[in-house]
């Protein structure tokens, strides 16, 4: 016979409706916690009578708030984390219960999650005055997550891919050119110290615009979208922050935005998406076209799930043309789902076939491929 921990398992698995044939089989009455959780989950997963569809029945509103955080304030005490998340994610989109993200108090309840963030972007037109504080304190637990991930090693990709031929008199640790400052002053070196002791030190020159990179970000604001953007308006802010390299942003969806200004701060930036409607990838690259001023210094990354509604030769030949100046043109693929890729096949087939690079690249490889974006050695990515 099955141990008792092992029926009351599968007694919450399969739900309320099940409690007489587990009783049957020998299987003891629900803990406590087990109660607890039995009804947390039945909530979502129950059927008619349970949970939240037989306390929202009648007046027609669904539950009340109050029960709502009830709800919350349970599942964070019984289930860990990566559980939580799931669950929340699923009480969206089975039981529609926007007031999870549109309540200030549950907003702060609430786990963070990528899917969740994405869904209230979506919704930020909604958002109550009351909540859109609440909102931007989610968003940026989720934007801190990221830019702990990918700040130092996106720094250090640029750092790495800089021009080592010009150097600065201004003194900057990042900056610092070490083989050459080494090799300069090695008629300084001091036996009894086993050290070089240099009489000068040579730095990395940042400080000419027409020496530094151009980055272009031209991300795709459709409603597949919500992930890449995440990670993209972070992306865009490490390196609108760093002197090396010169950024611009651009969003689109069959309208051009360029959020260049809002980039001083990932959740600004992400508020001023408007995540949804249809695409027209051709215009947004004719639209970057006129950012272009030194094509050999410019990379322009099209984050894009390629479903192109608008005119799919006139993308192809745009990029064609991007290429050809110089400009070095790299495709990220939309990713969703914790990180699987979400595309236009077809569309990525017919821009590879140009020896454009086309990713689904996992978040944490950003800067790897940034450094190799810029120093020209994506072909073994």
């Amino acid at each position: 016979m099955a141990q008792p921990e092992q029926l009351a398992r599968w007694r919450l698995i399969l739900g309320s409706e099940t409690q007489d044939s587990f009783v049957n089989m020998g299987g003891a009455p629900l803990s406590q916690e087990e109660a607890l959780m039995d009804s947390a989950l039945g909530a979502i997963y129950g059927g008619p009578g349970e949970g939240f569809d037989a306390l929202g029945r009648g007046a027609g509103k669904g539950p009340s708030s109050p029960l709502i955080s009830k709800w919350l304030g349970d599942l964070r005490t019984l289930f860990d984390p990566e559980t939580v998340a799931v669950v929340q994610n699923d009480a969206i989109e089975r039981k529609g219960l926007k007031q999870l993200l549109l309540e200030p108090e549950l907003l702060d309840s609430l786990e963070p999650d990528l899917n969740l963030a994405s869904t209230l972007l979506m919704l930020k037109d909604q958002i109550p005055k009351k909540s859109k504080e609440s909102a931007r304190r989610f968003i940026r637990k989720i934007v801190e997550e990221i830019n702990r991930r990918l700040e130092n090693d996106m720094r250090r990709a640029v750092t790495a891919a800089l021009n080592r031929r010009a150097h600065s008199p201004l003194p900057s640790a990042a900056a610092l050119d070490f083989p050459y400052t080494i090799r300069r002053n090695l008629k300084n070196y001091r036996p009894e110290l086993g050290a070089v002791i240099p009489e000068r030190v040579w730095f990395f020159d940042r400080s000419s615009r027409a020496s530094r990179w151009h980055v272009i970000l031209d991300i795709d604001q459709s409603g597949s979208m919500g992930q890449s953007i995440l990670y993209s308006s972070v992306m865009a802010c490490i390196l609108a922050s760093m002197s090396a390299v010169r950024t611009h942003v651009v969003a689109f969806d069959t309208q051009i935005m360029d959020l260049t200004p809002l980039c001083a701060d990932p959740v600004d930036l992400l508020f001023g998406f408007q995540m949804g409607g249809g695409t027209d990838i051709a215009k947004s690259v004719a639209y970057c076209q006129g950012l272009v001023e030194t094509p050999s210094k410019t990379l322009l990354f099209l984050i894009s799930d390629l479903e192109e509604g608008g005119n799919r030769a006139a993308l192809l030949r745009r990029l064609e043309e991007l290429k050809a100046s110089g400009v070095r043109v790299v495709v990220l693929l939309a990713i969703a789902d914790g990180g699987k890729p979400y595309y236009d096949a077809q569309t990525a087939q017919r821009i590879a076939a140009m020896d454009i690079p086309c990713f689904a690249c996992a978040p944490e490889k950003l800067p790897q491929l940034l450094e190799q974006a810029l120093t020209g050695r994506l072909e073994g990515f």
